[in-house]
């Protein structure tokens, strides 16, 4: 009997410097990401189905600058575009939707979210999600601990959640996202500059010529 106690209070112990650790790792992330000013990362992108059965595979850069500016400029397939310029986000993506753009309050929950880690994972982490380890991996060459996270709170952008935070200097080298149909989505960074030098023109979004403009306050699925 003292060694099934023994047992289950090593297993507690261990259970609880597991879930602390994790945390700390989420915190170091938090940390690095607020320090830096803005952001110039490559990205490759898997979108898996398991209801068709079928993956795509996307490529682009992503550039953020503080406080709320973002563009995601995507070299494949090339021309679709997400753009935050602080107050409006639009949306243009001429691969699968040509000639449509969406327009989104900027500050939602919505498709800029879905590539810049920061918006989705490094806001309050420990508040938001239920944070478990997942032990180590190695990501374009760099050790990272790997993070799962379950949302406490139900939300439209997925149910569960998987960050590689890199061992070195707490930046995020990839995370995966699943939806409530099983969609995945997993953003691999192959390449990061932080504190980068961004023009302005960047984060500027003009509606190409003819093309429909989607107001999503407008559009109650939206």
């Amino acid at each position: 009997m003292k060694n099934i106690i023994a047992a289950i209070a090593a297993f507690a112990v261990a259970t609880g410097a597991q879930a602390q650790s994790s945390e700390a790792v989420m915190n170091r992330a938090v940390k690095t990401y607020s320090e830096m000013s803005s952001l110039r990362a490559e990205f490759r992108q898997t979108i898996t189905n398991p209801l068709t059965g079928t993956s795509s595979v996307s490529r682009g850069v992503m550039l953020r600058k503080d406080p709320n500016l973002l563009s995601i400029n995507f070299s494949d397939p090339k021309g679709d575009r997400v753009v935050s310029d602080g107050k409006t986000v639009w949306v243009y993506i001429p691969s699968s939707a040509p000639g449509q753009v969406i327009k989104m309050p900027a500050g939602g929950s919505g498709s800029m979210a879905m590539v810049d880690p920061g918006g989705m994972f490094l806001s309050s982490p420990s508040s938001r999600y239920t944070i478990t380890g997942a032990g180590t991996a190695t990501v374009g060459g760099r050790k990272t601990s790997v993070v799962n996270l379950v949302p406490k709170k139900s939300n439209n952008a997925f149910t569960r959640a998987k960050v590689w935070v890199d061992a070195t200097d707490g930046m995020i080298r990839q995370f995966e996202v699943v939806d409530a149909n099983g969609l995945t989505r997993l953003v691999t960074i192959t390449s990061i500059k932080p504190n980068a030098s961004i023009a302005a023109s960047e984060f500027r979004f003009t509606p190409p010529k003819n093309a429909r403009v989607l107001d999503s306050t407008a559009l109650p699925s939206m």
